[in-house]
């Protein structure tokens, strides 16, 4: 606990001797006069718990209260009113408030609530730390006990909840969990390397949903259920940063959340095609060769036939209308549409690609800065949930949510905090991303990567007879001997994907339900 509070009062001024008395006992107090400036310290800011005033001029105390709980729902709110009317007390403890007060409040009224709040905050705590340790040698049996690929999902899951629900703990019990997080990977990536290709075979009666299958099993299901249905990707979301979007819609949606594993490479030329084409990517260049650029392995060549891709399978699966299709960068992209969104519920089908956690994670990796702001996973999730919470995306999906649609939410691969290097050799034309790679007599340590010799095995195209592919397991990424130790340590404590690991190949699905 850091003994942070923000308190929001609009005459904080009167309020200087409580704040001195706080201080005295070994807080720090953040004083703030409106509610929008509240929620924008909240945005900025770690705090252990806010004091609102209920009635200030512009944004109230429960206007303040329900941005900040879009937030950071689990932060503790106190709210403070003149006022003993029940309806105000009502709508304050339906927003989910910690306690109220009743003005005039004294320094001692504000210190035991404080302590009683945050004492049932680590009390809270501690239940999660003990109930973990309790967990832990079950967690581990069952990562030993060779998962199939159903098991590998709750795997995971337990794991992520887990991190998450322990991140603002003791520093070493986050660290056994790191340790088994790791020790999971690990063993994943002997799973991949046995079953992946098992999977890819015709008439195999139990495979997990893969990335030709998401529109299939998810998105023409709904088409029979909702006038219009909106297919949504958003680039290079992991699970973790889908469980706090989740938490941000689910006042808006009944939200059914599935999984599926993205096919290997886990990067966007091969992972996202193969959603919208309904096919490997080997069937993508052999049916489309004029959509399927092999001179490159970057997103402006390989990506730019998406709509097309999409429009074929849907001839393919009898589907006779046209999808709208939009990919948004740029913030304007989506101002754009988010200005025009009603309109698209007019088509059948859209799809939708938002870039923007792929932008941060490719961002991070070039920015000593942007590794400063996010230097571990749980700050980089809090960067993509800020994100989220002012994006056109979320303000689409809440303008959506009174109209008869059905919503689609996934991803195309996800991203690993990659930790640790291993040397490869490849020549001139081997491709230079970080997690996978594909080119002539491609050598690196065994036990850090998956070899593909004949990538037909692998359903991927061969851009010349003696391509071979590679997929770093756990949290490797591949280094040159060349300038050895410069990319060592530039690509150190990155975010990257291409490779087999939990977090780029088990991603989520969700399909959203209007409450209203």
């Amino acid at each position: 606990m850091n003994n942070t509070i923000l308190w929001a009062d609009d005459e904080i001024e009167h309020l200087k001797p409580h704040i001195m008395f706080l201080e005295g006992k070994g807080f720090k107090v953040t004083p703030v006069t409106n509610g929008e400036d509240a929620v924008a310290m909240v945005t900025k800011s770690q705090f252990d718990i806010v004091f609102l005033d209920e009635q200030m001029p512009g944004l109230d105390g429960l206007g303040a209260l329900a941005k900040i709980k879009q937030l950071q729902p689990g932060l503790p709110v106190v709210m403070i009113t003149k006022s003993e009317e029940e309806a105000i007390m009502e709508d304050a403890i339906g927003s989910k408030i910690s306690d109220y007060l009743i003005k005039p409040v004294n320094p001692n009224q504000i210190l035991l609530t404080i302590k009683r709040i945050l004492d049932r905050k680590r009390l809270r705590n501690e239940k999660s730390a003990q109930t973990y340790l309790q967990n832990f040698n079950t967690l581990s049996q069952e990562i030993q006990s060779h998962p199939d690929f159903d098991q590998w999902i709750s795997i995971y899951k337990q794991l992520t909840n887990w991190e998450m629900e322990l991140m603002s703990g003791d520093e070493g019990l986050r660290q056994v969990l790191i340790d088994q997080f790791q020790q999971a990977n690990l063993e994943f990536g002997k799973f991949i390397e046995a079953e992946y290709q098992y999977w890819l075979k015709s008439e195999v009666p139990e495979r997990p949903v893969l990335s030709p299958d998401v529109i299939r099993q998810y998105v023409v299901p709904q088409l029979e259920e909702a006038e219009s249905v909106f297919f949504i990707i958003i680039d290079c979301m992991r699970y973790d940063q889908w469980i706090v979007f989740e938490s941000m819609l689910s006042e808006y949606y009944q939200i059914e959340t599935d999984f599926y594993y993205s096919i290997l490479p886990t990067a966007t030329p091969y992972s996202r095609n193969a959603i919208f084409a309904g096919l490997f990517p080997i069937d993508i260049e052999r049916r489309y060769p004029q959509l399927w650029n092999t001179t490159d392995d970057n997103e402006t060549s390989l990506n730019k036939f998406e709509d097309e891709l999409l429009a074929a399978q849907l001839k393919r699966l009898r589907l006779d209308f046209p999808a709208k299709y939009e990919k948004i960068i740029q913030a304007e992209e989506g101002k754009r549409i988010s200005d025009r969104i009603h309109n698209y519920t007019q088509s059948r089908l859209n799809a939708f690609v938002f870039n923007f956690v792929d932008t941060l994670v490719h961002y991070r990796s070039d920015s000593d800065v942007m590794k400063e702001i996010a230097p571990d996973v749980p700050a980089f999730r809090a960067l993509a949930k800020t994100w989220f919470a002012h994006s056109n995306l979320l303000q689409i999906l809440k303008d959506l949510s009174d109209k008869d649609v059905r919503i689609v939410i996934t991803t195309d691969h996800g991203s690993v905090r990659s930790l640790r290097d291993t040397k490869v050799l490849g020549d001139r034309e081997t491709s230079t991303s970080l997690r996978y790679k594909h080119g002539r007599h491609l050598k690196c340590e065994r036990d850090a990567a998956i070899f593909v010799e004949n990538p037909a095995h692998y359903k991927l195209p061969r851009s010349g007879m003696s391509t071979n592919y590679i997929f770093a397991k756990e949290d490797y990424y591949f280094v040159y001997p060349t300038n050895y130790h410069r990319y060592q340590n530039k690509y150190r404590d990155t975010f990257q994907h291409g490779g087999a690991s939990m977090e780029e190949m088990i991603l989520p699905v969700a399909t959203l339900k209007p409450r209203g």
